[in-house]
């Protein structure tokens, strides 16, 4: 076996009803019941128009820093619903993904979406395209195409790791990563905790949220208010 340059070909998916369910659900109130740790880095942002939730089972590369080699072999690999998901070393300098290799991933595999830890190119295109897509940025150099890499192997990415099969869910606000181990047992929390998070908007909008928290939190902090102006 070749450690960093090696492509599994099986991972283990979650159940179909358990990606269903978390893809109605923001992918905030998902992450407040993960102790608020499993969000990927704001610097990874949406950079297409879709019309519903990115969430879908990871499918993971480790690509050598500007090379996308192990990428198009994603591609070869990718099924309906899968999430590609890429970390590139931290690479800013070059494109991995284009219009055509994002046109196959979404029009023939019909994958449920790609987040690339990198720049994209041919954004006057995809900015306009219905899978979601999240990178870094955008720059017209293009790739190397040489290796080596990883494919349905560990990796992190925005400061999170990721195994093969984990349940990737985005929206507007950004991604996170539900742990495929974790996912049953956290799905009723986190339905939960997003129809609770309506009443509290209801709530807010009318005045009528309950904020005595903060003084309870201050004064169990010991914060001293001070009735004087600040003065130099």
């Amino acid at each position: 076996m070749t450690i960093g340059n090696r492509v599994y070909l099986k991972r283990r998916l979650p159940e179909k009803e358990l990606v269903e369910r978390f893809s109605k659900l923001p992918a905030a109130n998902v992450a407040d019941c993960m102790s608020r740790v499993y969000a990927l880095s704001p610097e990874i942002k949406l950079m297409s128009s879709p019309e519903k939730r990115m969430c879908g089972s990871a499918l993971t590369v480790k690509a050598r820093a500007g090379d996308n080699m192990m990428l198009h072999q994603a591609l070869n690999m990718a099924q309906e619903g899968d999430i590609i998901i890429l970390s590139n070393e931290g690479d800013r300098s070059r494109a991995l993904m284009g219009e055509i290799m994002y046109k196959y991933l979404a029009d023939f595999k019909k994958v449920a979406g790609i987040v690339i830890d990198g720049p994209i190119r041919d954004i006057d295109v995809l900015a306009h395209e219905k899978c979601p897509i999240y990178a870094t940025g955008t720059t017209p150099g293009g790739p190397f195409k040489e290796g080596p890499g990883e494919v349905n192997t560990p990796i992190a990415i925005g400061g999170i790791p990721v195994m093969p099969g984990d349940i990737v869910l985005g929206d507007q606000d950004g991604i996170i990563i539900i742990p495929k181990n974790d996912a049953a047992a956290l799905i009723e929390k986190a339905e939960a905790n997003a129809e609770a998070d309506s009443a509290k908007v209801q709530k807010a909008s009318t005045g009528s949220a309950d904020r005595s928290w903060v003084d309870r939190t201050l004064e169990a902090k010991k914060v001293e208010f001070i009735d004087e102006e600040f003065s130099y």
